[in-house]
């Protein structure tokens, strides 16, 4: 799968042990998790069927902060996002933002928090996919 400033991994485990690894590891990190968004609970109390689909939004302030102060409109952005999500053949992934695609987006030139929040990213969703928390 190949989107334009969206990283996916595909994990070892599935979908509900990969998003509770995952907030762990995000927890784990010190960032904050505002929500866990599940998208396929939703469909089935619309009456719609949806394979395994969740979204944690989390952040944290002092990285993301400095961004915003650069180009609010970063904020859209912001907090961070990732979604786990099963394929059609019971393989399970986590998609999100690549944090140097979203500054490019926004016009904002590369800058240590960028690459803080790159190694953040990559840490706690290799946590998830395979190993323990970080």
């Amino acid at each position: 799968m190949d989107v334009d400033g969206l990283i996916t991994l595909r994990s070892s485990k599935g979908p509900k042990e990969t998003m509770d690894r995952l907030e762990a590891a995000i927890r784990a990190k010190g960032m904050t998790v505002f929500a866990r968004i599940d998208h396929a609970a939703g469909a089935r109390e619309a009456g719609l069927s949806l394979r395994p689909t969740q979204v944690l939004i989390f952040g944290n302030a002092v990285a993301g902060t400095p961004l915003m102060q650069v180009a609010q409109t970063i904020g859209i952005d912001l907090p961070l996002k990732a979604l786990v999500w099963q394929d059609d053949a019971g393989a399970t992934f986590i998609s999100y933002n690549d944090p140097a695609w979203l500054a490019a987006r926004h016009g904002v030139a590369a800058a240590p928090v960028i690459t803080a929040m790159t190694a953040a990213l990559q840490a706690v969703t290799a946590a998830a996919v395979a190993g323990g928390v970080e």
